[in-house]
């Protein structure tokens, strides 16, 4: 399946619920509403998502930023990514805990390409227990509100 083939890229109108949820799927989708709660209520006031549009390659993605990124949410067929881009300092605070993220996530970070603005993380969320990993590294890159 190519990459073009799995993302929404009707560049038209912006993915609403109910397409997003035909899009990714009704579990994927569950897990997306959780992420964006969390995120929501964690950094509260802090982010104004915006769904941006990033051509028929890539198509559409949520994206939370205040200053400098947080992380975007992709949409792909039955399923989402989550991008998150670690600059220096942020690489050193996601590496230190590395140890207490599940296998598949420390492999896909020490695989993830660097390039002159940080290092490019996406994530498949295809299970829970991945939102757990994915809460951890957000904590490196903005600390949650007490």
């Amino acid at each position: 399946m190519s990459e073009v083939s799995t993302r929404m890229t009707d560049g038209t109108r912006e993915p609403g619920a109910r397409s997003l949820s035909a899009w990714i799927g009704a579990r994927a989708y569950k897990r997306w509403t959780r992420l964006v709660r969390f995120i929501e209520t964690t950094y509260l006031g802090v982010f104004e998502p915006e769904w941006l549009f990033g051509g028929k390659k890539y198509g559409w993605g949520l994206r939370f930023k205040k200053s400098k990124s947080f992380c975007t949410l992709i949409p792909e067929r039955n399923r989402f990514l989550v991008q998150i881009v670690f600059g220096v300092e942020e690489r050193e605070k996601a590496e230190a805990i590395l140890q207490n993220l599940s296998a598949d996530v420390r492999r896909r970070y020490r695989k993830a390409p660097t390039y002159h603005d940080g290092k490019w993380l996406a994530l498949p969320v295809e299970r829970d227990g991945v939102l757990k990993d994915i809460s951890g590294l957000l904590a490196t890159k903005r600390r949650p509100r007490a």
